[in-house]
């Protein structure tokens, strides 16, 4: 029974959290508008006010959670200490509780030698991480919460048709009916396993759980960075010449875009070192620090973002998207993700991480994808 409550409080929480983030990309998208109206900046207002109710709730499910928990457990009452941080560690103590039990026999999976670097030799324990950023794609498109399989997204289009004088008291002309692009969408489900041997299980000294989850996470990561960057790359495609390489550019944000977008440029490594060496006519840079760009880096006022040179093609080749990334790409989110362990024939465990989603170019218009010739950008 509490088994089941559980379950189902946490289906509430995560339908939550994707509400609250749907609902924060839209205000977000509404206050980054210079020429934002006052319907605009009500709206933001009426968002900001359901995202602090939508909080409320998840509080409130965690609450709840912690009770059906400690009910389960046969606990009479919660210890005295920060709930947050002893509810992260009581999960992990139970991950690994549950890692550390006796399994069947088995050969196969990773082996206690591919895991050596966390089993002590020495008074180390802890492996180092790779130091290594990664730019979170999703952060820039639009994201809303898919209940189904599949379907379409609605977007509506730039108004075009004005209104017109009238004689006072004559009837009013019709307004042009607004227009809408169905976006068609359909669900995929992209998953994997990780296998962990029983025998590095039982000799490690660290946290497996936490480091094992942590690299599904990244993997969650570069999967939705491939799906939108796959998008990204499918706009239509600009060259820059060598002999007017920034006035080009600037062509396309301040000509080929409409001035209704919220401008940006998501850059590979190789792009934006192309962009970091350019100089005006004085010698100085025309990259210049900026604290609300996502690299702390912007050109003419436009934002940059850097992503590695793989996802938008090969290494040292120089390609961007310019244009309005949240306009651009819409991405169906059906479930956010999940992982869990999962018994298998191995003498081991199998940490099963599962994504639904699905990622769609929205707005034709909304940018293009702009590529520096080997010859200018080196």
């Amino acid at each position: 029974m509490f088994r089941e409550k559980i379950k189902e409080l946490l289906a509430q929480k995560e339908g939550k959290r994707a509400l609250i983030n749907e609902k924060t990309n839209e205000m977000r998208q509404l206050l980054s508008n210079e020429d934002a109206s006052d319907e605009d900046l009500t709206r933001a207002k009426s968002l900001r006010s359901e995202i602090d109710d939508a909080e409320k709730e998840v509080r409130s499910i965690e609450d709840d959670l912690k009770l059906y928990r400690k009910a389960a457990k046969g606990n009479p009452a919660p210890h005295k200490r920060s709930q947050n941080n002893e509810d992260e560690n009581e999960e992990k103590r139970n991950f690994n509780a549950y890692l550390h039990q006796e399994h069947r026999d088995g050969t196969t999976g990773i082996t206690s030698s591919d895991a050596s670097v966390t089993i002590p030799e020495s008074i180390i324990y802890n492996p180092e991480n790779e130091i290594k950023t990664v730019t979170d794609l999703s952060q820039f498109v639009q994201i809303f919460n898919a209940t189904t399989a599949s379907g379409s997204y609605p977007i509506l289009k730039k108004a075009t048709a004005q209104m017109h004088t009238v004689e006072e008291l004559a009837k009013n002309p019709d307004l042009q009916k607004p227009e809408f692009l169905e976006v068609v969408w359909k669900i995929a489900t992209y998953r994997g396993a990780i296998p962990i041997s029983q025998e590095s299980i039982d000799d490690s000294a660290i946290d497996l759980t936490g480091l094992v989850a942590r690299n599904a996470k990244e993997q969650s990561l570069n999967t939705k960075n491939a799906a939108i960057s796959a998008i990204l790359k499918g706009f239509t495609a600009k060259n820059i010449d060598g002999s007017n390489a920034i006035d080009d550019l600037k062509k396309i944000w301040n000509v080929n875009l409409d001035v209704a977008y919220n401008k940006m440029i998501i850059a590979s490594q190789s792009f934006y070192n192309w962009l970091d060496t350019l100089k005006d006519k004085n010698g100085r840079y025309l990259l210049q620090d900026s604290i609300s760009s996502p690299s702390g880096k912007a050109v003419s006022g436009i934002n940059v973002a850097v992503v590695e040179d793989d996802l938008f093609g090969e290494k040292g080749e120089a390609h961007a998207f310019v244009g309005d990334p949240y306009r651009a790409v819409i991405l169906a989110n059906r479930k956010d993700l999940q992982v869990r362990w999962v018994d298998n024939d191995i003498y081991g465990q199998y940490l099963q991480a599962v994504l639904r989603l699905d990622v769609k170019k929205a707005d034709e218009n909304a940018g293009y994808f702009v590529t520096v010739p080997s010859s200018v950008s080196k």
